[in-house]
């Protein structure tokens, strides 16, 4: 069964510690199972940040941006559990954030049957309407194809943003968080491409951007 679709869905937030027991056992016992019960939701995980921000984050892989739209998701946001009415991110998170994402590349599904990593990298990222397509050309010819061959480094995936505040997000899936920390990683970013200067410039990180997270759930 497919584990990967063509959208990507994110939610990050900041959870109080004295809130953090029962919010992890409501995602972990109720909600993520709920969710993954709907059409359209393929698999899910919850990580929490070793680098970046917001502290956690539950992933969901989507088969299109439209699992959103589903009857059955508008359905199940409009009639909360009383558990999700008290615990959920949007009622005692910070800083917390939505990204819907539609896969831009690689232009095609890979590897659909792949699940939640052990660690993510995600950058979170705009840039200007004029650099737009000479960026995205430098990031899918010259820049992420390299990081791809980065030992460590499962998969690499990029998104057009449909819904949150940044236009674009990058999702590198790694074997363990200190994946961007290794020696060839760090040969990758100073040896990518001549515009690699240039094009790093152009962009506009969010807040907490790029953020390295591990998994949490499952385990």
């Amino acid at each position: 069964m497919a584990k990967k679709g063509k959208s990507i869905f994110l939610v990050y937030a900041d959870i109080d510690p004295k809130y953090e027991e029962e919010f992890n056992a409501w995602y972990d016992t109720e909600h993520l199972a709920d969710l993954l019960s709907l059409p359209g939701f393929l698999d899910a995980a919850r990580y929490v940040a070793e680098k970046g921000g917001p502290k956690s984050l539950a992933a969901y892989e989507l088969s299109s941006a439209e699992a959103l739209k589903s009857a059955a998701f508008q359905k199940f946001r409009a009639n909360p559990s009383p558990w999700s009415r008290r615990i959920s991110p949007t009622v005692i998170g910070k800083n917390t954030t939505r990204i819907v994402g539609e896969q831009i590349f690689p232009a095609e599904i890979e590897q659909p049957e792949r699940g939640m990593a052990a660690a993510l990298q995600i950058g979170r990222m705009s840039v200007p309407e004029e650099m737009d397509p000479a960026w995205n050309d430098w990031y899918n010819t010259a820049y992420i194809p390299g990081y791809r061959q980065v030992p460590g480094v499962l998969y690499a995936r990029r998104y057009r943003v449909v819904e949150g505040s940044t236009r674009y997000a990058t999702v590198y899936e790694f074997a363990h968080p200190q994946v961007s920390e290794s020696a060839e990683w760090n040969h990758q970013r100073q040896t990518s491409s001549p515009q690699s200067d240039k094009m790093r410039e152009v962009m506009t990180h969010a807040s907490g951007s790029p953020g390295v997270y591990r998994r949490i759930y499952p385990q």
